[in-house]
């Protein structure tokens, strides 16, 4: 009897804690404003219609359109709480955490290509989020923010585009090395993987050494500035358990999708007739990068130049030299691996894409000429694996 008296109060000790939890949970969300409520709902609504689509066997047209903008939503409401979180710290900080989050779909996504041995799609999905945001996002950001700015040009600190560059360029010189051993044939050539096992390694020590210093000096120079008044950033709207609640959603909400999103996209390539490197460049890229999409040009708009530029170029340089060395080492627990060998075109095409944004973004201040440049570039690159 006494056994059976505890057991009963585990289960209503355990209900009262759900409900406890149920009952915060819509408290927390009551906090939100309307109209962002509206959002998280819509949100959820397709989350979950995205997840009937690919568990009832919906069309695979049909499945895919769901998860993709599934996925977008979860990566505006991940942008939505890492803002609110960020307006704690300074730009540099807040773009770190954003770009950290926002790259948790694209994470998904190709560690769940690799599982389903879609080798070409997990791989231009990474190099094709580095083009997305350094070309796309980063110039339609420009572009927003030159209209917004004062005198038609955006200006912004100059440490993270260089610092960014410079990221980009290591990245690059690895790709460009193995591309030229493989095309060469020499004896390098044939180890290959180990030398992407390495160079990963090495990437990532690099980009430890930059962002941790980074993040402790941005403090000291949002404060002080660089001799130009540096932009007011409003106080924290959403309290902090609210947006600790909409990151565990998106991050968790993101996991699901992203498997959801790959098993419906190998169909919806064959029956599009699409070529996996535009799939993985132009259609993986965009969706997995929806926060950089929406969070960049929000924050233009509104003139926030650093926190815009931050948001991007943070997205870049983790983008290279942190995710993608990553997901090299996490492959190597998969049957399929994951290299720096790319094609001569896409080598080609990152290298100058690199030079490129130094170009443009180096000296601190870009015309909204130079981002239609950037936009353009990535037009013509979409068109190219378009036709492969």
């Amino acid at each position: 009897m006494a056994e059976s008296s505890l057991d009963a109060w585990r289960v209503a000790a355990s209900l009262d804690a759900w409900r406890a939890a149920a009952v915060g949970t819509v408290r927390r969300v009551n906090a939100l404003p309307r109209s962002e409520r509206l959002t998280v709902a819509v949100v959820l609504a397709l989350t979950a219609l995205a997840g009937v689509a690919h568990y009832a066997g919906f069309p695979s047209l049909l499945a895919f359109a769901l998860a993709a903008l599934a996925l977008a939503g979860l990566a505006h409401v991940v942008s939505l709480a890492t803002e609110q979180v960020g307006r704690r710290f300074g730009p540099g900080v807040t773009g770190v955490m954003q770009s950290t989050l926002g790259n948790l779909p694209e994470l998904f996504v190709v560690i769940f290509a690799l599982k389903a041995g879609e080798v070409v799609v997990a791989q231009t999905s990474i190099i094709g989020s580095l083009f997305a945001n350094a070309l796309l996002v980063l110039g339609l950001v420009i572009v927003v923010g030159s209209r917004a700015a004062d005198g038609m040009t955006m200006k912004f600190r100059r440490r993270l585009p260089q610092d960014t560059a410079t990221l980009l360029l290591v990245t690059v010189f690895i790709i460009v090395v193995v591309g030229i051993s493989l095309q060469s044939h020499d004896p390098a050539s044939h180890h290959v993987q180990a030398i992407s096992t390495i160079a990963a390694i090495a990437l990532l020590g690099v980009y430890l050494a930059w962002v941790v210093p980074y993040l402790r000096a941005d403090q000291a120079e949002a404060k002080s500035g660089d001799g130009r008044p540096q932009q007011e950033h409003e106080g924290p709207a959403i309290p902090l358990p609210v947006s600790v609640t909409l990151l565990a959603i998106g991050g968790l909400g993101a996991a699901f999708v992203s498997d959801w999103f790959v098993a419906a996209l190998r169909p919806t390539i064959d029956q599009l007739g699409l070529s996996e490197a535009f799939a993985g460049i132009v259609i993986v890229a965009i969706a997995g990068n929806a926060v950089e999409n929406v969070a960049g040009l929000v924050l233009a708009r509104k003139g926030q130049a650093d926190l815009a530029i931050s948001v991007v170029k943070n997205s870049v340089a983790q983008i290279a030299a942190f995710l993608f060395p990553v997901l090299v080492l996490i492959s190597l627990l998969f049957e399929h691996h994951l290299s720096f060998a790319l094609d001569p075109v896409y080598i080609g095409a990152l290298l100058m894409s690199a030079l490129a944004v130094w170009q443009i973004t180096g000296d601190g201040e870009a015309a909204a000429f130079e981002g239609w440049a950037l936009v353009a570039l990535y037009v013509v690159l979409g068109a190219l694996t378009l036709y492969e």
